[in-house]
C-alpha cells in the first residue's frame, strides 16, 4: 500500500495494489475508487484532502508491517 499526497491538487492517492486502473467510479463528493480490468479495487483518490481527513497524524494500530518507509 502506497499513500501519496499532492499538495497543488490537496488530493491524496492511496494506492491498493500495483495493477493498473480502468475503471473509476465516484462514491461521493470528491471521493473516486479505482478497480483493474478484472473489477478488483485497486486504489481511492480525495480531492480537497484536508476538507475530509487530517493529514497531520498517520497512525497504525495492529498491522502486519514488514516494511514502512518516509519518502519525501
Amino acid at each position: 500500500m502506497k499513500l501519496s499526497y499532492y499538495p497543488e491538487t490537496d488530493s491524496l492517492y492511496i494506492d491498493l495494489s500495483e495493477e493498473k486502473s480502468v475503471e473509476s467510479k465516484e462514491v461521493a463528493d470528491g471521493i473516486i475508487v479505482d478497480f483493474d480490468e478484472k473489477g478488483a479495487l485497486v486504489g481511492f483518490d480525495f480531492d480537497h484532502t484536508n476538507k475530509v481527513v487530517s493529514l497531520q497524524k498517520l497512525e497504525s494500530d495492529s498491522m502486519p508491517v514488514k516494511s514502512f518507509a518516509i519518502a519525501s
